[in-house]
């Protein structure tokens, strides 16, 4: 019995995940913790570079879905309201590290790929060697990310590792369309830069 209503609600979109959730159904949020846990790890993780501190977001985030699940109106798409939430909390972390000073030393150090967490996020479909490439242009890509201001970074990540559309980025940041496409473009045009600088420090790693 157990067994077919976990089927059910594995079925249900989001929404209907949500509104379950909100009448008490404890299931429905487990079930949303398990479809959004992995995703927004990925996306918490690249915006901060830190795994252990990701997880922490991750964990705020479902604790304020759990408690303020009566905030979410089906007006927004839910995915959508709960990137918002973890964006949120995400800046605010961002913020009182940026107080220390830590994140922002840690952000230019040039030493990100030495702390590269990011390993569990890998296709385990994909063959050990094409295993070891992605995970080498993964760990690339995060050590050019934590290079970038916060700004661009995050709607670099939404829009082309997280694949949302420029609508759903702009719901999440509160941003301007406008501005949104204007900071995708130049965050990418940022990465371009230190992508090419850092492969070829990297050369001799990247064509062993």
């Amino acid at each position: 019995m157990a067994s077919q209503a976990s089927e059910l609600l594995s079925i249900l979109s989001d929404e209907e995940l949500i509104k379950r959730f909100q009448r008490g159904d404890e299931r429905a949020f487990t079930q949303l913790v398990n479809r959004f846990k992995d995703p927004l790890t990925n996306y918490v993780y690249r915006f901060l570079g830190e795994l252990d501190r990701a997880n922490d977001v991750v964990q705020e985030t479902f604790l304020r879905l759990y408690h303020y699940r009566h905030a979410y109106t089906r007006d927004a798409k839910f995915a959508t309201w709960l990137y918002k939430v973890a964006s949120n909390v995400t800046k605010s972390e961002l913020r009182r590290e940026y107080v220390s000073r830590r994140y922002l030393v840690h952000g230019i150090s040039g030493d990100a790929d030495n702390d590269w967490e990011g390993d569990e996020f890998l296709d385990p479909d994909l063959t050990p060697e094409a295993q070891v490439d992605s995970s080498l242009k993964m760990r690339l890509v995060q050590q050019a990310l934590m290079q970038i201001s916060a700004a661009y970074r995050e709607v670099v990540i939404l829009r082309d590792i997280q694949q949302m559309s420029y609508e759903e980025i702009t719901e999440i940041t509160g941003l301007g369309l406008g501005t949104v496409k204007s900071r995708i473009n130049r965050g990418r045009a940022q990465l371009q830069t230190l992508l090419r600088d850092i492969y070829q420090e990297d050369g001799d790693v990247t064509h062993s």
